[in-house]
């Protein structure tokens, strides 16, 4: 364990200590900048702006403004697998419809990464869903990617190692029957913890299959 991680650790477990959240000191540390995946600001821009796009279709934007924006923005070459097959799915289960509701979040912590978003803060509430669309909508692709500005590996590397940390508290309370601490959103925490993952190139996951075992 180097210097770097340990300290990342006691920083994340002194905030926990603060806003009562449970935590396992034994919990292990997390990646490195040095061993950190180092992920373009093009490539993150366009991670994000699928998300988006696939989160507007699940809250319910219709099908021709969906294939539309897709379109406008050329991402079909971006979208994952999944991602496409929503997309190109005119009916879609209620149940797909919600999980893809749900990457809002995921986009939201892109938008972080990339400066659109000042702060992430506690994972206790659901994001600006207005802010995170207009952020696509008033912005060709060329004009996203030149407005971002993607934060130092450092900073990610932050928010990763405190995301592990919550999720552990979250899983913890529920594996004992208890309520989630310090209102805790664990859908706000789950789709956070996916992309920063991602951000960092945890276990060199590919999007679809992004796993938050750590």
């Amino acid at each position: 364990m180097t210097a770097e991680a340990i300290d990342r650790k006691l920083r994340s477990e002194r905030m926990l200590r603060a806003e009562g959240v449970p935590f396992l000191a034994a919990l292990p540390v997390i990646e490195t900048t040095a061993e950190a995946l180092k992920r373009s600001k093009e490539e993150v821009a366009l991670r994000t702006l699928c998300l988006l796009l696939v989160a507007a279709k699940g809250e319910g934007l219709g099908q021709e403004i969906v294939e539309g924006i897709l379109e406008f923005h050329e991402l079909r070459p971006h979208l994952t697998p999944k991602e496409l097959a929503f997309v190109f799915d005119h009916s879609p289960s209620q149940h797909d419809r919600v999980q893809f509701t749900w990457r809002h979040e995921a986009a939201w912590t892109l938008l972080w990464a990339l400066g659109f978003v000042a702060q992430l803060g506690k994972p206790a509430e659901i994001c600006d869903v207005e802010f995170a669309a207009r952020t696509m909508t008033e912005r060709t692709t060329t004009q996203f990617i030149e407005d971002s500005e993607l934060r130092p590996i450092a900073e990610i590397l932050d928010q990763a190692d405190l995301i592990y940390r919550y999720h552990w508290a979250i899983r913890n309370a529920r594996m004992k029957g208890q309520q989630v601490p310090a209102d805790l959103d664990p859908g706000v925490t789950e789709e956070r913890h996916c992309a920063l993952n991602w951000l960092i190139g945890y276990n060199e996951q590919a999007w679809d299959h992004v796993t938050t075992d750590g």
